[in-house]
């Protein structure tokens, strides 16, 4: 299988670590994608015409996208339980596109703090200020040892806040948090795929 992949993205990561967590990540050949809001990267183009990553070509040739799908595909090929079955399964689910959703906003948060200041919106970056704070102040640590998907996206999405916007200090007045985040981070899959600028 091939990957659209960069160091730097929370979905590839995401991606990246069901793959370690069932044992896959060795099936899988990385190629190193470089995209953006205004860059078009004209071989991703011609297997995803959204020209996003993470993209998963298989041996066949069938692509997939996005990282949801993508972690799905994982989970039924090595036969995972990350998603849960039953009604357990959308409580998942809802967790995930909480996390999910949250990273989509952090980057959106990121690419208008980027910009020039003159170009800047104080509107969008109070907006995108007020929605970080209020995703933090509601999400609860998870339960020791569990690795589902919706807690997979919440760990990469603090790790991105890390990564992206060390100055918020996430962790003040959110002790169990940081602590449940400390753990899981300390787990191989996390570890072998630690967010880099390149």
């Amino acid at each position: 299988m091939k990957l659209h992949w960069s160091p730097r993205s929370p979905f590839v990561r995401k991606v990246m670590i069901v793959a370690h967590e069932l044992g896959l990540a060795d099936r899988i050949t990385t190629t190193r994608t470089v995209v953006g809001m205004e860059q078009i990267n004209e071989a991703l183009l011609a297997e995803n015409p959204l020209n996003k990553i993470p993209t998963l070509v298989l041996d066949d040739g069938q692509v997939i996208y996005d990282s949801l799908t993508i972690c799905e595909y994982f989970c039924d090929l090595a036969g995972g339980k990350l998603f849960g079955t039953g009604a357990a399964r959308w409580e998942v689910l809802t967790r995930h596109a909480l996390a999910n959703s949250f990273l989509d906003a952090l980057i959106l948060y990121r690419s208008e703090a980027t910009r020039a200041p003159a170009q800047q919106s104080a509107g969008l970056l109070a907006a995108f200020a007020t929605k970080t704070t209020a995703m933090l102040n509601h999400v609860s640590a998870p339960p020791p040892g569990r690795a589902d998907i919706g807690d997979i996206t919440l760990a990469v999405a603090l790790a991105y806040l890390d990564f992206r916007f060390a100055h918020i200090g996430w962790r003040e007045g959110r002790p169990a948090l940081a602590e449940w985040y400390a753990a899981f981070s300390a787990r191989p899959s996390m570890i072998a795929t630690t967010a880099v600028d390149g």
